[in-house]
């Protein structure tokens, strides 16, 4: 499902080992204009980011994405602790130093060396950013690899709507454009009874009739932009074939569909077209909607 449409709703879920602690990781997107990345985790890992923001933009164009990596314990559910030794002995040695340097007898014991910053860790011992990630990255991967299948998922169900409101707006366009053939000799006679109303003893000039005939059609003339309509509404469903990460252009194509049917409904005048028109801006409406979710 290479080239198939995504929604940019989803979520995803995956276990892994880090140390020795068992750690869920849980991706959750919604849509948004650009690829947006929060991250909650329990290391504060520069590098450890970058890798993670690396795996995800592969698999994911935009987006808001929230992933969380939750600390779910040992075997024991039981904290690791462990023993920075290198810092330890430093300690050891610097309080010598000061216990001698003062003129003090006490020994430096073990509790006070524990009790100094960054000896004891809690989490488990502090692990190289490019350990981290290969422990971290078998989670990420099976929780990237629900999040796309979810996000496919829901993403079928929109092009299924897309499909069919497109559909709609070409059958309205359809009977539009008929109607709209019909506007000239439509205006004739409209123009006529309206003359007959107002002056029926007063013979009409059929030129200067033709005349005004030809410039009210010129005026309400949607020729142009029901061809346009037809040809936004190609290039939509061709994108829909197409696949794959489409939103923005969808989110142009609504735009076009928006602008030309507010045209055609300013133009138009005859009640046939307004009441197709109501229902088509409907439809545009819903289009424009919906296209804000696809990524």
């Amino acid at each position: 499902m290479a080239n198939a449409i995504r929604s940019m709703t989803g979520f995803g879920r995956g276990r892994c080992e880090v140390g020795g602690r068992r750690m869920t990781v849980e991706i959750r997107s919604v849509n948004h204009r650009f690829f947006e990345l929060k991250l909650r985790l329990p290391w504060a890992e520069p590098a450890l980011e970058q890798h993670l923001g690396q795996a995800l933009r592969r698999r994911l164009d935009r987006g808001s994405i929230t992933v969380t990596v939750r600390d779910e314990g040992g075997s024991e559910a039981l904290p690791m602790v462990s023993a920075d030794l290198a810092l330890g002995r430093a300690y050891v040695r610097a309080l010598e130093e000061l216990r001698q340097a003062c003129g003090m007898t006490e020994p430096v014991t073990l509790a006070l060396v524990a009790a100094q910053p960054g000896v004891l860790l809690v989490g488990g011992a502090a692990l190289d950013p490019d350990a981290l990630w290969t422990q971290l990255e078998p989670g990420v991967t099976l929780a990237l690899d629900a999040l796309v299948a979810s996000r496919q998922r829901e993403g079928q169900a929109l092009a299924a709507d897309l499909r069919a409101r497109g559909a709609e707006l070409r059958r309205l366009a359809s009977e539009i454009a008929s109607y709209a053939r019909e506007t000239p000799e439509d205006l004739r006679r409209r123009l006529e009874e309206r003359l007959t109303r107002l002056a029926s003893s007063v013979s009409v000039d059929p030129q200067r009739l033709a005349q005004e005939v030809a410039l009210l059609a010129d005026r309400a003339d949607i020729a142009e932009e029901v061809a346009r309509l037809g040809s936004h509404l190609d290039e939509f469903e061709r994108q829909l074939v197409q696949g794959g990460a489409i939103g923005r252009r969808l989110e142009f194509l609504a735009q076009e569909l928006h602008r030309e049917v507010n045209t055609i409904g300013s133009k138009s005048q005859r009640l046939e077209i307004s009441q197709r028109m109501i229902a088509a801006k409907v439809e545009v409406e819903r289009i424009r909607e919906q296209v804000q979710n696809v990524e």
